[in-house]
């Protein structure tokens, strides 16, 4: 799994600097500054999920042998140390030599004050792509790492790594965000896509794009901890299911130059129960 778990460094290096060997086929990387704005809804229902500023470096790369993707996120740098949180996600499709079927494996990884996940994918994928445009289909198993000490009297990641605080009396708070605990082991499965297509409108270039993710037979012990219950106090059989994806538009001023739009939602996913959309206002340099 150590290819996976760094295959996001891999795939910056990759996709900034063509590398001179004869398998190189295309790459690119960018840098881009990001402002997410959660919906009103959104807000009041979570009661944790702010607005934010984020940094991203991303990259990829194509080979004779396959494909490699990666990005590294850097969020709420202006609110100092003690805000910061990190997240980086790489992905590696490896040619089966079947038509366009490529053995895939992606790993996700985020670290806040807070709450710790890394998510690990092993399966399949399929390329699908013409002029101008390509459509990436996956799935396979899901691995999860998690630990949660949100709103625990005195717990902290490493004691809850530690088993120190493993199952507290009253595990979530009254809007039913997890309190503390660790969840380690397989964890259902995992399918998604990546697609994007490329257009010119009144001598301007313009691309769509989309990536999804639904993760399936999840745990109960993980929901506990990623998740929490609902509002009603029952952890139910829903949890087992999620989804999350963003939808953007692209305008690409200048081969240098992009600025876009997204729009991403997330259901029982990013720390909370329920149905969660935002606005992502793009700013990209590529190299």
């Amino acid at each position: 799994m150590k290819a996976i778990k760094y295959a996001a460094v891999a795939a910056l290096a990759m996709g900034m600097a063509a590398p001179a060997s004869a398998d190189y086929l295309y790459g690119f990387g960018d840098v881009s500054v990001n402002y997410l704005d959660w919906s009103d809804g959104t807000e009041a229902r979570s009661g944790h999920h702010n607005e934010f500023v984020y940094l991203e470096l991303e990259g990829g790369a194509g080979f004779t042998w396959g494909e490699v993707y990666g990005f590294f996120d850097i969020e709420n740098a202006p609110r100092g140390n003690e805000g910061i949180r990190t997240a980086y996600k790489g992905t590696i499709a490896y040619k089966t030599g079947l038509a366009d079927l490529r053995l895939y494996g992606q790993h996700y990884a985020s670290n806040s004050g807070g709450f710790n996940a890394s998510n690990t994918v092993a399966g399949v994928s399929y390329n699908l792509g013409g002029n101008g445009w390509f459509f990436n289909p996956f799935i396979g198993f899901h691995h999860t790492v998690t630990t949660s000490v949100f709103g625990a009297a005195g717990a902290t990641l490493a004691n809850v790594d530690a088993g120190v605080v493993d199952d507290p009396a009253t595990p979530f708070d009254e809007r039913g965000a997890p309190l503390a605990g660790k969840f380690s082991g397989l964890n259902g499965g995992m399918f998604g896509w990546v697609g994007m297509y490329n257009f010119e409108l009144a001598g301007q270039k313009f691309a769509v794009s989309q990536w999804h993710e639904t993760e399936f037979g999840r745990k109960d012990a993980y929901s506990k901890v990623a998740v929490g219950v609902s509002t009603s106090g029952k952890l139910t059989s829903e949890k087992s299911l999620s989804h999350q994806g963003a939808v953007a538009a692209w305008w690409n001023i200048t081969p240098q130059f992009a600025t876009g739009v997204q729009y991403r939602y997330a259901d029982s996913k990013l720390g909370g129960d329920g149905y969660k959309n935002a606005a992502i206002y793009t700013v990209k340099y590529n190299f």
